[in-house]
């Protein structure tokens, strides 16, 4: 080909990009539209470098709803907390998430399940995090911390230990959620069985802590030739460490993990498949729940007035028990629930640091009604997007300086949980929305608040930590992970830490 018709053919290929991109025009009654400077990609190059940054900027240009351009997409988004509620619990045959899910679990987990219905999947999950199950959960989640932290003679003897806080909460908590969901070595556990179990869920987390950082590019579809065949790799490896064969051989099996493999069998699932939707669950459970440690952690030793009032109330808590808590062999509920301190640093550690997107796919032409009275046009096929991190989350209207953290901001003045936050002299319903809301609400809260908590009691009543330097800053956010749950920062923090004797 010449280059005059190769040049020929790139205008009429950029002439074909304009006019799809700017056929559509902003109707009646429609959102403001804004579709960028580039035909077809629109806003897709400033939205996947900081979505937070450019979802303000839009916000400022054309108030709490709008619609862009993105990559060939128009995507609707809601910034009004008071009107989340009409979008979180409407239909899925008005919004739905569904299609949006499918597409995360081919593209990331190269995940296909025949007749997939979330709904119905949730319903089957939801006794099995509930009640006794949870109690069971619960229990075993404790000993399994105390498996993968206190168990090894030979660290606890070495003294101080120089390691990343990320890499640190990360790794004890993946690995204590996956015996916990997915077995131990042996039960009865031995002291053998146990030095096995560390050592294989350290092969499972350092694994799955590969394809974790390559998950933004999985998603968007950005993975460069040599990230490919990582990806490719590592997802191998972890279909094997997490096939249902040797998931079999595996004792004290969680009645989650049962159920779901049981689940997977009736759909006709093929075991490879079922690895993959394994996989795709260890993710789902494990994923957050290191960071929110890692993140709270920090703000704990960065805040001593913070540290000092969890410790108090620490103390006060134990003094009540019916049993020190260093003789504990599970931490009981009421105990976890009587930490009103720890339940606002956590609540205010998610403000901070959870920014996941809630989206809905427009099934149908339809009205949205703002909680203000006004009302707007959806398009089908148009995406719906909401992202609580902005508004309520990070809203300086709702919280005052929102971008500190303060350790008592979800405490009332008698150390009771404040739920009272208002935007437009209106109290809101949502007014931190981490484990997201509605149809979507995180079926595994409670599962893990009870086990971060168990976490920061074992390292609190057993190990000294401290910032390997005191000029230690707060690092920023990889801004890559926007929208896939609490985010992760741009590198690790420095730590010591020592078993006490």
């Amino acid at each position: 080909m010449s280059w005059a018709a190769l040049l020929g053919l790139l205008a009429a290929l950029l002439l074909l990009l304009l006019l799809l991109s700017r056929r559509r025009a902003r109707r009646p009654g429609e959102p403001p539209l804004d579709l960028g400077s580039i035909p077809w990609l629109g806003h897709a190059l400033e939205f996947g470098r900081d979505a937070a940054s450019f979802l303000t900027r839009m916000k400022e240009k054309h108030g709490d709803i709008f619609t862009v351009l993105v990559g060939g997409r128009y995507v609707t988004v809601l910034l009004d907390p008071h009107s989340y509620e009409t979008v979180v619990w409407e239909s899925r045959t008005q919004l739905d998430f569904q299609p949006y899910a499918i597409f995360l679990m081919e593209r990331i987990f190269d995940l296909q399940l025949p007749n997939f219905n979330p709904s119905e999947e949730k319903a089957r999950m939801k006794p099995m995090l509930m009640h006794k199950d949870l109690q069971a959960l619960t229990e075993a989640m404790y000993t399994n911390l105390r498996t993968v932290l206190l168990s090894d003679s030979t660290e606890a003897a070495s003294g101080w230990q120089e390691t990343g806080l990320l890499d640190f909460s990360y790794s004890s908590l993946l690995r204590a959620g996956y015996l916990t969901l997915y077995g131990v070595e042996a039960s009865p556990r031995t002291h053998e069985s146990q030095a096995q179990d560390r050592v294989h869920s350290a092969d499972v987390f350092h694994t799955f802590r590969q394809l974790d950082l390559l998950l933004p590019k999985l998603a968007r579809g950005s993975l460069s030739a040599g990230d490919k065949d990582r990806a490719c790799s590592v997802k191998g490896r972890l279909w094997k460490l997490l096939s249902p064969a040797r998931l079999a051989t595996r004792a004290d099996r969680s009645s989650w993990l049962e159920s779901y493999v049981r689940h997977l069998e009736e759909m006709g699932v093929s075991e490879e498949m079922q690895a993959r939707a394994l996989v795709l669950q260890l993710w789902a459970t494990q994923g957050n729940m290191g960071p929110t440690a890692f993140w709270l952690l920090l703000f704990l030793l960065k805040n001593p007035e913070a540290l000092e009032a969890v410790q108090d109330e620490l103390k006060r808590v134990v003094w009540q028990a019916e049993q020190p808590v260093l003789q504990m062999t599970t931490l009981p509920q009421k105990v976890l629930d009587s930490m009103p301190v720890l339940d606002s640093v956590l609540n205010e550690t998610l403000r901070l640091t959870a920014a996941p997107f809630i989206t809905r796919e427009v099934m149908a032409d339809r009205a949205l009604p703002m909680a203000d009275g006004r009302e707007f046009s959806l398009r089908r096929g148009d995406r719906l997007l909401l992202f609580p991190f902005l508004s309520p989350q990070k809203d300086p209207e709702i919280y005052t300086e929102p971008e500190v953290f303060k350790y008592n901001r979800f405490l009332n003045p008698d150390g009771s949980e404040k739920k009272d936050f208002y935007k437009d002299g209106k109290r809101l319903k949502n007014y931190n929305m981490p484990w997201g809301a509605g149809h979507n609400h995180c079926l595994g809260k409670s599962y893990a608040i009870n086990s971060i908590k168990q976490f920061l009691v074992l390292l609190l009543t057993h190990f000294d930590l401290e910032l390997s330097s005191k000029d230690t800053e707060v690092p920023e956010f990889d801004l890559s992970r926007y929208g896939f749950g609490l985010m992760q920062p741009e590198e690790d923090v420095p730590i010591r830490y020592r078993i006490r004797l």
